[in-house]
């Protein structure tokens, strides 16, 4: 069993910065990819960032490369999503996901997620 939790969610202003954590435990951490995605009221869950577990293998969804950058500490189990220079449309609940092998874009191929943390970006 894999538990994710993550946090650093809140409000913040248009312009500014929040870093987003995300707590692994119940397995080796450091030989699966995690990945942060997003869902917006109204709107599908989308891809936002992911990494594989070298951190050698990263990618990011187009509206948010050079904003937001994604990391991991393998002996901590923790991945990190540090989001600048926020925007309206980046308001949405975050999630931190986990899959075996190399990152991925796609919802589908992640096995366990966290329960969420909010992020409300205001102007």
């Amino acid at each position: 069993q894999v538990q994710l939790v993550e946090s650093g969610g809140g409000l913040v202003q248009a312009g500014g910065s929040l870093r987003l954590s995300c707590a692994a435990s119940g397995r080796t951490f450091r030989y699966y990819s995690m990945g942060w995605f997003r869902q917006a009221p109204g709107k599908e869950r989308e891809f936002v960032a992911a990494i594989g577990w070298t951190s050698a293998n990263t990618d990011y969804a187009d509206s948010v490369k050079g904003r937001f950058t994604i990391s991991r500490d393998n002996a901590k189990n923790m991945v990190y999503l540090q989001m600048n220079t926020l925007k309206l449309e980046d308001t949405a609940v975050y999630y931190c996901a986990t899959k075996a092998g190399l990152p991925d874009i796609r919802t589908s191929q992640y096995e366990y997620w966290g329960q969420g943390t909010q992020v409300t970006v205001s102007s």
